[in-house]
């Protein structure tokens, strides 16, 4: 079968390593492009990889806020779970940095 995305290389049966937020899910089944290297999964297989992730606690993980105006600075309001899952905490000291086009946040 022809990639649908670069429609030039072949798809092939292989294995994925599939990471969501920096955690490692796993290794899954999916075809492969010889070409541009695109992977697709199965409904069950995606299905599957969905349910590792909510037994690992970040499914749904993602998140949109609103940047605010505070004295002369800008803000950020953290959504609790995302809080709770990189173990932040008032008064806790962070290390901020942009990556390209993303602000990284290290603790």
């Amino acid at each position: 079968m022809k990639c649908p995305m670069c429609e030039q290389g072949i798809l092939k049966q292989g294995k994925i390593k599939e990471h969501m937020f920096g955690v490692y899910l796993g290794e899954f089944p999916a075809e492969i492009c010889s070409k541009c290297n695109e992977s697709f999964t199965s409904p069950e297989t995606t299905r599957a990889i969905e349910e590792e992730a909510k037994k690992r606690g970040i499914w749904g993980m993602a998140k949109k806020t609103k940047i605010t105006k505070s004295g002369n600075s800008l803000s950020v309001r953290i959504p609790k779970e995302i809080a709770r899952f990189l173990k932040l905490e008032k008064g806790k000291e962070a290390y901020l940095h942009p990556e390209g086009n993303k602000l990284v946040i290290e603790t």
